[in-house]
């Protein structure tokens, strides 16, 4: 993984666009601290730069950008990915092809020189990526993002009619225009067409699906993504929360290990990470879990006041308004992280989107809208939770994986018949736990003669990471927020803010960030936008019309049905001795 940026199709004198690259490509180093690559066109028309992380093939024959020699003209790529079946689509679709490098980005350009720029091509590839091709041979290039958005990439137009593509915002602002590069798209130049390639059934606007639920199979492919993301040629971990998911991940994660090796020994002990504010709900379920897994784990705390003093530099690096209560701990997560040597971390991102885990979804009217919801929640996931997990850690060279949103999990489990998902505690099916969010995920995992984890843990209900790490973290924030926030500059919020007025002191004050760093026209426009409850998207919000009033977007917000929240009956788990006991 890295950073890249290009100029495509640029005019005027090459040494001044070279130095103009490389001055926006600075901004993008902490993404790659490890080396940096520039390819420059022989005529100058195109610049490519790459920040390095090393990540897989460490050696110098893994560096980017890459390049085909050819008499006509070379090809060149670069790409910020992980690709994870890379060698099944080299023995399929290159045999005989000599490759001179082990990294899984060195294989698109000689797919593209052997099978043309498809969308058959970019949908084989199973994993993440942002990617820019040029030919130099007829000045085309192409700009591609993964199905979801889980690399992050942007771009827009110089004054010159250039198209440039970043990694991140920050390093574009010189543009004219400035947007998102949009997930699961392709970019021609020689058609002009930005298309869609990748189009699931499960997109299908209006669909319900009705596949039965099978455990066995939802347990195995679900396994199958935690394990073919545990690919890495530098030290991994896991972030652990010790909710649902992220247990999910690192009890898949430590089995396997166990399995292939035959042992567990310190060589091949798995390390895991949590933070929170001290005694926080967080620390203490991702304790049991490591010690029932057997993980090296690191534990760590901070203060409200270290999350405050975080705010302008977290803003600046995850290039958002939104997601900043959960991203400031995993920010100050990642710096621990890196001190400790570890480049990669798998996490639990997406089990919520996938499966219907927020806690409003308990107010799912039906099965068609609660399928509906999930689809939407993935369609923007790119602006929301994978953006903060793709950024915040990046802000230390540290890459995060998300085993849930694997192209053939979200095939099996957006497939489900939604009826199957929704939530109904007053209905227990194995006669012992209430059908909480994300029940059909909680049973695929419920095996007692070989448990992946504690019981507690399994059925423990769901806590939005923010809330998690501590609840004195969200009130310590908003509580900042009114000190800083003037009755003044508050009532006059209309007049500076007219479009997107912030809802809250909170947002007043993480907005007035947000403009200092991003001062381009389309920046703000990058951010999403609508009311949000406990991270719905606006459409939900008709589900129940006491939540249009809300400003509250944690997962307290949502009464009856959470601990925190008022009249919720559903007793959570004991704290005895440091341990949750259930």
């Amino acid at each position: 993984m890295c950073g890249i940026l290009a100029a495509l199709g640029v005019t005027g004198d090459a040494e001044v666009n070279r130095r103009r690259l490389l001055r926006c490509s600075r901004l993008l180093r902490h993404r790659g601290p490890d080396s940096s690559g520039v390819y420059e066109d022989p005529k100058g028309r195109a610049f490519i730069s790459f920040e390095r992380l090393n990540i897989v093939d460490p050696s110098d024959a893994g560096r980017q950008p890459f390049q085909i020699v050819r008499p006509e003209g070379n090809l060149a790529w670069a790409l910020n990915s992980e690709i994870y079946n890379f060698r099944q689509v080299v023995a399929e679709q290159l045999p005989g092809v000599q490759i001179p490098s082990q990294s899984d980005s060195a294989i698109i350009g000689y797919l593209v020189q052997a099978h043309g720029d498809t969308n058959e091509l970019w949908n084989s590839l199973d994993g993440i990526f942002a990617c820019v091709v040029w030919d130099e041979a007829t000045c085309e290039f192409t700009i591609a993002r993964d199905p979801l958005g889980i690399c992050s990439l942007y771009w827009g137009k110089d004054k010159d009619g250039s198209i440039w593509a970043a990694s991140e915002m920050k390093a574009l602002q010189h543009l004219e225009t400035l947007d998102i590069f949009p997930p699961g798209h392709v970019y021609r130049s020689r058609t002009g067409k930005l298309e869609r390639y990748y189009n699931p059934r499960w997109m299908e606007e209006g669909r319900v699906p009705s596949a039965p639920v099978d455990l066995d199979l939802l347990r195995q492919t679900f396994t199958d993504a935690v394990v073919k993301r545990l690919m890495s040629d530098a030290p991994l971990g896991i972030l652990l929360s010790g909710g649902l998911d992220s247990s999910l991940v690192a009890s898949v994660a430590v089995r396997h290990i166990r399995e292939t090796t035959g042992t567990f020994d310190k060589d091949h002990k798995v390390h895991t990470f949590s933070i929170g504010i001290a005694g926080s709900p967080d620390l203490v379920a991702a304790r049991q879990v490591s010690e029932f897994l057997g993980t090296e784990h690191h534990e760590f705390t901070f203060t409200v006041q270290e999350g405050v003093d975080a705010l302008e530099d977290l803003i600046w690096h995850i290039e958002s308004i939104e997601q900043v209560r959960s991203a400031i701990p995993m920010y100050l997560l990642a710096r621990r992280i890196k001190a400790l040597g570890i480049k990669v971390v798998l996490s639990g991102e997406g089990a919520d989107e996938v499966f219907g885990g927020y806690l409003y979804f308990h107010k799912a009217p039906n099965p068609a809208e609660f399928q509906a919801e999930t689809v939407r929640l993935l369609c923007r996931l790119h602006q929301w939770d994978v953006l903060r997990a793709n950024k915040a850690p990046f802000s230390f060279g540290v890459e995060t994986r998300v085993p849930f949103l694997d192209k053939r999990l979200l095939e099996v489990a957006m497939e489900l018949d939604p009826s199957a998902k929704m939530c109904d505690l007053a209905d227990r099916p194995d006669g012992v736990h209430p059908r909480l969010e994300k029940y059909v995920l909680r049973k695929a995992f419920d095996t007692p003669d070989r448990p992946y984890l504690p019981d507690a843990v399994l059925f423990r209900q769901k806590e939005q990471f923010s809330d998690g790490v501590g609840y004195d973290w969200v009130d310590g924030l908003k509580g900042h927020a009114e000190a800083v926030v003037s009755n003044a500059d508050w009532a006059a919020r209309h007049k500076r803010f007219p479009e997107h007025t912030p809802r809250s002191r909170e947002y007043y004050l993480l907005r007035t960030i947000f403009d200092r760093h991003f001062t381009h026209p389309s920046a703000f426009d990058t951010v999403p936008k609508g009311l949000s409850i406990a991270c719905s998207t606006p459409e939900a919000l008709a589900w129940d019309p006491s939540w249009e009033n809300s400003h509250e977007i944690s997962g307290r917000a949502i009464t009856h049905v959470h601990a925190a929240g008022h009249g919720f009956t559903y007793q959570k788990p004991e704290v005895v001795n440091g341990f949750i006991h259930g």
